[in-house]
């Protein structure tokens, strides 16, 4: 079965990913999870967030990078992955104090997977949304396009 991406509600909508979920980066398991959650929103893959507790802290670091706002959602901090003397620079974001209509995902953890080495939904290596803003992760079943490549800042 496919979903189409055009499909998906604005304002986004949050709710249970349904799969298990991995995030990998020098060899080493960052993330997993069987609860996470996933965020829809038209025109962009599933971002996929993890639980704090179920995410290898130890080996983020609180990033360089500015933090952003979402209209929907928020402000969002950044965090650097370091493992292994490797490191990828704002590979990952929370929440920490998310608008009212998105305080489940406070604090859960979202990952870019073009900056990390894999992500997977269940046995499917995930491939990363276009663009380094959007951190959507692309599955078979998805339908696009996808809003986050060159030409589509309009969309």
């Amino acid at each position: 079965m496919s979903e189409s991406v055009w499909d998906y509600p604005r304002p986004p909508r949050v709710e249970p990913l349904r799969r298990d979920a991995r995030v990998e980066f020098d060899g080493v398991t960052i993330a997993r999870s069987a609860s996470a959650l996933r965020v829809l929103e038209t025109s962009h893959p599933p971002v996929i967030y993890f639980p704090p507790s179920e995410v290898r802290l130890d080996l983020l670091r609180p990033a360089s990078r500015h933090m952003t706002v979402c209209e929907w959602k928020g402000q969002a901090t950044y965090f650097d992955i370091e493992a292994s003397g490797r490191s990828s620079a704002s590979a990952a974001w929370t929440y920490n104090n998310p608008l009212p209509a998105y305080a489940t995902l406070r604090e859960y953890i979202a990952f870019y997977p073009g900056r990390v080495d894999a992500c997977f939904i269940g046995d499917e290596r995930v491939t990363a949304q276009a663009g380094d803003f959007y951190g959507g992760w692309i599955t078979a079943d998805l339908v696009g396009p996808f809003k986050g490549g060159p030409g589509t800042t309009g969309w």
